[in-house]
């Protein structure tokens, strides 16, 4: 995974994209498109539908590269932003059909739905947009088994270090869980699709 782009590189790729050159969007596809599909899937539980967001939100960044705006934020957390709002657009959608059709499940089953699948997606995004030593620390802890005194020894740094990396990542992650006031939009993110 790319780390967050520089903001810099965010400017030159808004400015590329107003012009239209075709070229940016192809660079800016290859840095995002993973990240995109992945939190598309990861909402949805749909490659197809996955597919289908990837799409649009590219689209969407092509024909309103002035939505974004540097000041708020980078361009990564815009379009993932883009992505888990669509997203979670859809898996209303289509759990209301769904329950429509079927007779079955209540409002509030469908909300709790949807709110477990945009902090499973806003966890991931977290995870892939921290910082590699953080990222480093948790995967060994957490997928490898590993305290902290055996990460300090794999990743040749002090306990202390260890610690705080381990720290600082849980706490990152533990914002996956919180949820902005209704209407209110995130810095950073422009106008919805």
């Amino acid at each position: 995974m790319p780390k967050d782009a520089p903001p810099r590189w965010d400017r030159r790729m808004q400015q590329r994209l107003a012009r239209g050159e075709a070229a940016a969007l192809g660079e800016f596809y290859d840095r995002f498109a993973s990240l995109v599909h992945g939190l598309a899937a990861r909402v949805l539980s749909d490659e197809r539908a996955a597919d289908q967001i990837t799409r649009e939100v590219f689209g969407y960044v092509w024909e309103n590269p002035d939505a974004y705006d540097p000041k708020q934020g980078s361009m990564r957390s815009w379009v993932a932003k883009l992505t888990q709002r669509e997203a979670v657009q859809r898996l209303r959608q289509a759990e209301a059909s769904s329950h429509a059709e079927s007779g079955g499940g209540s409002p509030e089953e469908l909300e709790l739905k949807v709110r477990r699948a945009s902090a499973a997606a806003r966890a991931d995004y977290i995870v892939t947009s921290m910082p590699a030593p953080l990222r480093a620390a948790l995967e060994l802890a957490y997928f490898q088994r590993r305290d902290y005194r055996q990460a300090a020894a794999d990743l040749s740094i002090t306990e202390d270090e260890a610690r705080r990396r381990l720290r600082l990542g849980l706490q990152l992650l533990s914002s996956a869980n919180t949820r902005p006031p209704e209407g209110a939009a995130p810095p950073g993110y422009g106008r919805a699709l």
